[in-house]
């Protein structure tokens, strides 16, 4: 049963160490996200699972241990999936769900076991939301920690320029987890999503799944476009 979910960013940059002389300009997005973790929290989960982007369709499951770096950014830092050092195999965590390892680290996590499930953009919309419905359906309390970010065309400098369909796109995206709207979430244009660079579209969806059924209500923490980057921070609980 989904008890509580937080959406948070998921760009490396989150990570002052990668982010280097920048890193003050992302500190109310830092915040949002330690604030959604304390949400989290409060929900006294049995479990924990982040739901995250990934380079393969998937599912890709990661265990409680899995191992996640960020010396592909040219800093020395590595981390651990809700565990001080890796006793876990199989494939290292894609860096969006490594930034949700940092965050959990951040913030010291400690309230349930944890693991990570890793979905591309290739995924469909209705298999993400099977994947969510598996998710909850699993015995005990879940909650979801839900990484990814919104469009990469909100200005002439973001990743994919400028695209004037991005800041409608963001801003139904943040409508929607703001409200725990999972019917909108669902009816994400997947196609649209890709020509915009959404990394967040398919853990969104994941997200509309688990909460199938379920009377959460959300507030939407933080919202901003640096870099030509939707970031939104959201809980749901």
């Amino acid at each position: 049963m989904l008890v509580a979910a937080a959406v948070c960013p998921c760009p490396p940059l989150l990570v002052p160490e990668v982010a280097a002389g920048a890193a003050p300009e992302l500190d109310a997005a830092r915040a949002a996200c330690t604030d959604a973790l304390g949400v989290l929290a409060a929900s006294r989960p049995d479990r924990l699972v982040l739901v995250g982007p990934a380079d393969a369709a998937g599912p890709v499951v990661h265990p409680q241990g899995a191992r996640g770096s960020f010396r592909g950014f040219g800093v020395d830092v590595d981390v651990y999936l809700g565990a001080d050092s890796g006793d876990a195999g199989g494939t290292d965590l894609p860096h969006g769900l490594a930034v949700g390892a940092w965050l959990l680290g951040r913030t010291g996590w400690t309230d349930a076991p944890v693991e990570a499930v890793g979905v591309g953009e290739e995924l469909p919309a209705g298999r993400c939301a099977a994947v969510g419905r598996d998710i909850a359906a699993a015995s005990g309390r879940t909650a979801l920690l839900v990484l990814g970010d919104a469009s990469a065309c909100r200005t002439l400098k973001a990743p994919g320029y400028l695209d004037e369909r991005a800041a409608p796109f963001d801003a139904e995206v943040g409508r929607a987890l703001g409200a725990a709207d999972p019917a909108a979430l669902a009816a994400l244009d997947v196609a649209l999503a890709r020509e915009l660079k959404v990394s967040g579209r398919a853990p969104w969806q994941v997200l509309a799944g688990a909460a199938e059924g379920t009377d959460l209500a959300g507030t939407l923490l933080y919202e901003d476009a640096p870099y030509g980057v939707g970031y939104v921070a959201a809980t749901w609980s």
